[in-house]
């Protein structure tokens, strides 16, 4: 994982998660693209939490966790999704 990788994925995942229209900041544009869509904000968060140690982990899920409940909120499982995919792929 390349230097501030969470910390731009933790970002990018808020604002999918909120679902506001502010703009990408420079240094985070560069990681989304129309082709893999903000989802790859999470699948980065998720592997942090195996990579950091217990009490980062901890820290990090937390934040996360309070996100994917908002995001469970607004959002519904899409039927037609692969049921192999996490399942923040399968939200719309």
């Amino acid at each position: 994982m390349s230097p501030g990788i969470v910390s731009v994925a933790l970002s990018v995942w808020s604002v999918r998660v909120h679902g506001t229209e502010r703009r990408w900041r420079r240094w985070e544009a560069e990681f989304t693209c129309p082709c893999c869509g903000e989802g790859w904000a999470r699948d980065k968060l998720q592997e942090a939490l195996f990579m950091l140690p217990p009490r980062a982990a901890a820290e990090l899920r937390l934040q996360i966790e309070r996100l994917d409940l908002v995001l469970l909120e607004r959002t519904h499982q899409e039927p037609m999704t692969d049921p192999e995919l996490a399942w923040w792929h399968r939200r719309c």
